[in-house]
């Protein structure tokens, strides 16, 4: 990973982000078909706003806007993520602020309550994939951190590697993808304590296509806390 000169934890942009409108749709691990979305990001005097929306048969939703910098290195400025509906038994709406280092959560009665934490540089709650495109080639491995919201949020992270290549096709022709297994690390007593009690998370595969000019094609993993593993990937526009 490239280094920030004041932090040897931050990433640079190799590959700084545009304008892009993205389709995807979510599946079960057998393929089932459950929902839908739109990945739109936009660029406004250097800020970056990515915002994933997908909805779901069932009438769920899970909308997470992500608001960055890419100047010298990638700089997480909030993350805003509401999930809600049948699909997510623990509905979440969970702000979070990192230059004032505030984590806000609303609960299902709307009352707000605010916790401070000191959240790293090198956080990048929403970015996992656009950090693992923006990698130099050949780097194998890499850790970032995330805030975890809820009553008590705290810090963990995400330890990617690399565990091979995976052959798609793409219009018939095959091609190979590049597999980042990520890792999610809780630390401290929680690291100990989840695979006793069950709540450790399962890894998650995430699948970015190409080397020069990479872009994601797809992320297998839960999407909520023991939730069971979805698939949300790439689609094209179909027509009759």
């Amino acid at each position: 990973m490239l280094a920030d000169p004041a932090r040897s934890d931050t990433v640079r942009p190799l590959r700084p982000q545009g304008w892009a409108h993205g389709f995807v749709e979510v599946t079960t691990l057998e393929g089932q078909r459950i929902g839908i979305g739109d990945l739109k990001q936009r660029v406004n005097h250097g800020v970056v706003t990515s915002r994933l929306v997908l909805n779901f048969f069932d009438g769920s939703l899970d909308d997470e806007t992500t608001v960055y910098t890419q100047d010298r290195v990638f700089r997480l400025l909030t993350d805003h993520h509401v999930q809600q509906g049948p699909s997510f038994p623990k509905p979440s709406d969970v702000l979070i602020d990192v230059s004032h280092g505030v984590v806000r959560t609303r609960d299902e009665a709307g009352k707000v309550s605010e916790a401070h934490l000191k959240i790293p540089a090198d956080t990048y709650n929403g970015m996992a994939s656009t950090i693992l495109m923006n990698l130099p080639s050949g780097n194998p491995a890499t850790s970032i951190a995330i805030v975890i919201g809820g009553a008590k949020p705290r810090i963990a992270h995400l330890q990617s590697t690399v565990s091979g290549k995976k052959p798609f096709t793409l219009g018939g022709v095959h091609r190979e993808a590049t597999e980042w297994t990520v890792h999610v690390d809780l630390g401290g007593v929680a690291k100990v304590i989840a695979p006793i009690v069950g709540k450790e998370p399962p890894d998650y595969h995430v699948l970015i296509g190409g080397d020069e000019d990479p872009v994601f094609l797809r992320e297998e993993g839960p999407l909520f806390e023991s939730g069971p593993v979805w698939c949300v990937q790439q689609v094209s526009a179909a027509f009759p």
